[in-house]
Parts: C-alpha cells; structure tokens; sequence
C-alpha cells in the first residue's frame, strides 16, 4: 500500500489539502512562511560552499538561526492575537542578528558579493513582512 492520498480525499502527494492545510490541520499559507522558506533554501546551498573553518562556526549558526525563525513564525500563525507580538518582536530580533551574521559572512570573505546582495534583500523583505505583521498587531 502507498503513503499516497487516495483519488478524491482532497489532499495532493505533499499531504496538503486543497485549502492549503498539512494534515495536522496547521496553515503555512502565511507569506512570510514562504519568503523564509525560501530563503533557507538558498543559505543552504551557499552554506555547502563556505570554507570548512567557518562552516562549522558561523555556517552552522547562520543554519541555527534561520531554523529558529522558522519556528517563531509558525509559533506566531497558531496563537491568539493577544499573545503574537512578543513572538513577533522576538522574530525581528533573531532576524537583525542573522542580518548581522550575513553581512559578516561577506566581510571574513565567506560569502560572495553576490552571493551576499541575494540574502540581504530576502532579508530586508522578510524585514519589511515582519514589520507590517507587527504594527498591524499594534493598531488591534
């Protein structure tokens, strides 16, 4: 037997279904969710080519934190409003120090100039994203 949805149950071969839903009924729908996501794909594949002496120091926390990230944005979509923001902010401060953490990726020469400009404006424009969920949380 396939782990494959049957014809007609509504799910595709990635187990979401067709409102955007994963089985355990969780929404990563959220824009930001994909911009992050997108961006780990990236930083994953320019992590293969660091140097090895800075792939398991700065290249594995550059990983870390994306990662947590991701969690705080997931964290973020399931809770109430009222209990949002503090993950919200939390998000922008992992977000500043993983800016931080690029931008020193290109200066010890880790990363490429290129390399570097195509994760800054992912950055700024998951920035931009979690700025607007934040001060739309404020005015509620």
């Amino acid at each position: 037997m396939n782990n494959y949805p049957s014809e007609g149950s509504g799910q595709d071969r990635t187990g979401q279904d067709r409102t955007g839903q994963d089985r355990t009924g969780n929404d990563f729908n959220i824009p930001i969710f994909q911009k992050i996501y997108d961006f780990y794909k990236l930083l994953y594949q320019y992590l293969k080519l660091f140097p090895k002496k800075d792939r398991y120091s700065l290249g594995q926390r550059l990983d870390n934190l994306t990662l947590e990230l991701f969690e705080l944005i997931i964290m973020a979509g399931n809770l109430t409003q009222e209990r949002k923001l503090p993950i919200i902010e939390k998000s922008i401060v992992s977000l500043d120090l993983l800016k931080i953490l690029i931008r020193l990726a290109k200066d010890i020469q880790a990363l490429d100039n290129k390399k570097y400009l195509q994760l800054e404006s992912s950055l700024q424009e998951i920035g931009r994203m979690l700025g607007g969920w934040r001060k739309s949380l404020k005015t509620i």
